[in-house]
This record gives C-alpha cells, sequence and structure tokens, in this order.
C-alpha cells in the first residue's frame, strides 16, 4: 500500500489516472495540473493528489465541462471569498446549455425524421425525393 507522501512517476500517474502521458502533459502546459517536481536525475514525480485530480479533471469531462471550465471549477476552490454558491451557479450554467444542445439535437432529430419518411428510396439519386426536400428545406 502506498503512503499518502509517496510518489510516483509520469507513466505510474498515467496508469493509476487512465489517462496517456500526453494528456498529463498537456494538463501540465495548460495550468490544469501543478507542474511535477523533478528528481536529482531529472525525472518527473507526481503524488497521489495528482492522480486525484487527473480523475476529478476526467469526472468533469464526462459531465459536460469543457477543460477551461474545469479550470475554472479547479480555481473556484482555492479562491479566497468564493462559496458553494458560485460552484452552483457554474453547475446550473452547465445544466441549461446541455439542455439547450439535447433541445436541439432532438429539433434534428425530429426534421431529419420527416425527411428520411418522406423518402421513396426508388429511383435514382439525381431524383432522390430526400435530397429535393433537404434542398426545399435550404431555400426557407
Amino acid at each position: 500500500m502506498k503512503t499518502v507522501n509517496s510518489s510516483m512517476t509520469v507513466g505510474t500517474l498515467a496508469r493509476q489516472a487512465g489517462v496517456k502521458i500526453d494528456t498529463i502533459r498537456y494538463y501540465e502546459r495548460h495550468g490544469l495540473l501543478p507542474k511535477a517536481s523533478r528528481t536529482n536525475s531529472g525525472y518527473r514525480v507526481f503524488t497521489h493528489v495528482s492522480v486525484d485530480r487527473l480523475k476529478f479533471i476526467k469526472e468533469a469531462q464526462a459531465l459536460g465541462f469543457t477543460l477551461n471550465e474545469v479550470k475554472q471549477l479547479l480555481a473556484l476552490r482555492v479562491s479566497p471569498g468564493m462559496t458553494c454558491n458560485d460552484v452552483r451557479e457554474r453547475a446550473e450554467a452547465k445544466v441549461a446549455d446541455i439542455q439547450y444542445k439535447v433541445d436541439s439535437l432532438l429539433a434534428m432529430t425530429r426534421a431529419l425524421q420527416q425527411l428520411v419518411s418522406a423518402c421513396e428510396a426508388v429511383g435514382p439519386a439525381s431524383e432522390c425525393s430526400f435530397l429535393t426536400n433537404l434542398h426545399e428545406r435550404s431555400l426557407r
């Protein structure tokens, strides 16, 4: 069992967090993950805190947050004067953003289903009712 102060290489960190080494480098360059300390021989070393942070980033991304938004969430935690309400407002804005996208996707699905339903699927493509109806929609 690893101790709280144990260190690990970038490869071990990548395996434990379920990311690629290039992802870790990218996150370091863009300030999502603090720069690693180095051994006397120049190897980067990380701690369990980096694993936790990478897992947080992955989970936030899975919920639809962009990397910029994740960076903002991470900053909220350490920013003086920020409250739980500030975090909640960001989360509510993300919910609204996702709902807008869902509504847009549903509208696209309905429109596409109408075009597909109207398609007779016979004859040459040059006379396809799907393409004709799509063209007519584009002229509206």
